[in-house]
């Protein structure tokens, strides 16, 4: 924590860093994000196991990218992201200086993007065990039972969008859920509407979701609305092989190749 705070002082001093972006104390034991410009305020930060929300959904905000350059605090979720947004060209490689945490919470330091995407090969995206368990059980039941699964599932969702809110790589200036001609997805709260919501995103996420489960963390009332994105990313791994964010490749579903043996690439 010390050595955290310490760095971003350093980097604000300098000048390396016009903002540095972390986590403080909130209320109720909880933390939040930080935005800091001041080096008196670097004692604010802090990092521990509450820090789950994936701090690279502010490196695509305008108000953010005002700033020549800025530091981020990045546990290994965050690394994914960054990784995922440096593909798509989303973030500027002078722009960012990444202050990177290790699962035990060590400070880690990187020069480049594909520094990063180095250290990330120990650290490989996989399913927990835990969620495994729940997608085989979907995969065991008939389609009328996975289709009511899901409608259940994703029934009691009001459509605060906080999931996409919470995503760093939900970035478009304008989503299809805002847009009314014509109105793709129906505004009220409603079954359909709500199935239909929630599968559209987790399509847009394919391919390039990082399961840093931010979308879940930020849904009020804790729909596991990310077990949709796991159980995509499951069958894109089954049916295209192992996905992991790269700075060098495209996404698993923007990309082909003329070569491929399937006919209807030609």
């Amino acid at each position: 924590m010390n050595e955290l705070r310490l760095k971003a002082r350093e980097l604000l001093e300098s000048g390396k860093a016009e903002l540095i972006i972390g986590y403080e104390e909130g209320s109720s034991q909880k933390v939040h994000a930080s935005f800091i410009t001041a080096v008196e305020d670097t004692d604010k930060l802090v990092f521990d196991s509450r820090c789950v929300q994936n701090l690279a959904v502010y490196l695509t905000k305008p108000e953010i990218r005002k700033y020549e350059s800025i530091a981020v605090t990045a546990p290994v979720p965050v690394l994914r992201s960054i990784v995922q947004l440096t593909a798509e060209n989303q973030i500027r490689k002078d722009f960012l200086v990444v202050l990177g945490i290790s699962p035990d919470a060590q400070l880690i330091s990187f020069e480049t993007p594909e520094d990063i995407e180095h250290y990330l090969e120990q650290h490989k995206l996989k399913t927990e065990q835990r969620d495994l368990e729940i997608l085989q059980r979907i995969s065991s039941m008939d389609k009328n039972q996975r289709w009511d699964f899901w409608v259940k599932t994703m029934e009691p969702c009001f459509k605060c969008y906080a999931c996409r809110a919470a995503c760093p790589l939900c970035y478009c200036t304008q989503c299809t859920v805002d847009g009314n001609r014509p109105q793709w997805i129906p505004v009220p709260s409603h079954q359909l509407g709500n199935l239909e919501w929630h599968i559209m995103r987790a399509l847009h996420m394919s391919g390039r979701c990082t399961d840093c489960e931010a979308c879940a963390n930020a849904c009020p009332i804790g729909i596991p609305l990310n077990l949709l994105t796991k159980k995509i990313r499951e069958e894109l791994v089954e049916n295209f092989g192992e996905f992991q964010p790269s700075v060098g490749s495209g996404n698993m579903m923007s990309t082909f190749r003329p070569d491929d043996k399937e006919n209807f690439i030609k």
